[in-house]
């Protein structure tokens, strides 16, 4: 079966990167040469398969099937309390957020924050875009560890940046070894997630000690990305890397609340960066953004009201779909290998294939019914890989999708 043109235009994205406009020659009307080399978004590819695919069960986007807490909500009920709040805010976010953060964020995460700042933004991929605008020029190298957040990959990119991936070990954990080996005058910082976006992989707190350890010594950033820091399972823990003495000065904190408190369309996300890069980031996001809406950081704030112990029955639920998952993906036993998520609501199968990941992507939808993300948008190499979310969905429902995508495995793989 043939591989849909956006899926082939994916695949192409992948592989292309800036030339020099001499290598080039003529420019075809007013197309950006820089965004030529971007990939494409993979959600909304596979979201157009699966709008033209009726009855697919989608164990694709990344999102938690539970609703906001109610203290958010009410929150948003009773704003706007005054007619000042339809007008800009300040660029950073408004001052009762900021408290409200940094409680959270001193008590939550243990971060001092007396050579910090934090930047409410729309959302973490806002965030990100922040950090690499200042702290990075055009040709700058930022190392990503792969598997990768692809947005994270796209933002370097656009920049104008250059990523140098470093792959995880086989059980999707950093090798510090190999992104010390890849650090160059040229890098600027070195990007980690945990809990891991696509593996659902969570790294120690010795790890990140040590990358950190290791960003201090070749000064350089250490960007970590938190925005899964509640969904961890069984002995797992989360660590904020932030929080080790003396390391504000060297450390970029991202944060979401679209995951734990259900935010994903209000765009609420937060970054604690060294106090020098304040005026920078304050720079890109007064042009970007002017301000985070209000309306939204009214939610946020009402979310922390509830905090961490309104989103502990959700994330004890997905525990037990998580466990649902692994049983299913057992039962396929050597068409692929699964190493154990104990985080984030993620699982990234190596599939025992020489087909390409997309044509399988698209088989599962056509012939099966059933949705899951190509690897390769991720960075995965070697191999053929395919991410499972299984945050969005009911329990019945994730079971039922799980029982294609066995089915559909065993079928496409042969």
């Amino acid at each position: 079966m043939r591989t849909p043109s956006a899926f082939n235009h994916l695949r192409h994205l992948r592989n292309l990167r800036i030339l020099p406009i001499r290598e080039i020659g003529i420019r075809i009307g007013a197309m950006s040469i820089r965004m030529a080399a971007v990939q494409a978004p993979v959600i909304p590819i596979v979201g157009e398969l699966i709008r033209t695919n009726p009855g697919t069960i989608s164990l694709g986007q990344g999102l938690v099937s539970y609703a906001p807490p109610p203290q958010a909500m009410a929150r948003v009920g009773a704003w706007p309390p005054d007619p000042a709040d339809h007008k800009y805010g300040p660029v950073e976010g408004q001052r009762d957020l900021l408290d409200a953060l940094a409680v959270k964020l001193r008590a939550g995460n243990g971060l001092d924050l007396s050579a910090s700042r934090i930047v409410v933004t729309a959302g973490g991929n806002m965030a990100f875009m922040n950090a690499v605008l200042a702290i990075a020029d055009p040709g700058d190298e930022i190392v990503l560890v792969a598997p990768f957040y692809f947005n994270h990959e796209m933002a370097i990119v656009m920049a104008g940046c250059r990523p140098v991936v470093v792959p995880a070990d086989r059980r999707y954990q950093v090798d510090v070894e190999a992104i010390a080996a890849a650090i160059t005058p040229r890098t600027r910082a070195v990007v980690t997630i945990s809990p891991n976006n696509p593996t659902g992989a969570v790294y120690p707190e010795a790890a990140l000690r040590d990358v950190n350890a290791l960003c201090a010594s070749r000064g350089v950033l250490h960007v970590h990305d938190e925005a899964y820091e509640y969904f961890v399972y069984g002995e797992a823990r989360h660590f904020s890397p932030g929080s080790i003495p003396g390391a504000a000065a060297h450390t970029i904190s991202l944060f979401s609340m679209s995951k734990a408190y259900a935010l994903a369309s209000w765009r609420m996300g937060y970054m604690v960066i060294p106090d020098r890069l304040f005026m920078d980031v304050n720079k890109i996001q007064d042009t970007i953004l002017i301000c985070p809406p209000l309306v939204s950081q009214a939610a946020a704030l009402g979310a922390l009201e509830a905090g961490r112990a309104w989103c502990e029955p959700h994330v004890a639920r997905l525990a037990r779909i998580r466990t649902l998952v692994l049983d299913r993906l057992a039962a396929l036993g050597d068409i692929c290998e699964v190493p154990t998520p104990d985080g984030a609501f993620y699982c990234l199968l190596r599939v025992d294939t020489t087909l390409p990941d997309m044509t399988i992507v698209e088989r599962l939808v056509r012939e099966h019914r059933v949705a899951v993300i190509p690897g390769s948008a991720f960075g995965a190499a070697g191999g053929c890989y395919l991410r499972i979310s299984y945050g969005a969905l009911e329990e019945t429902t994730v079971a039922e999708g799980m029982e294609r995508l066995v089915g559909g495995l065993r079928v496409v793989i042969g």
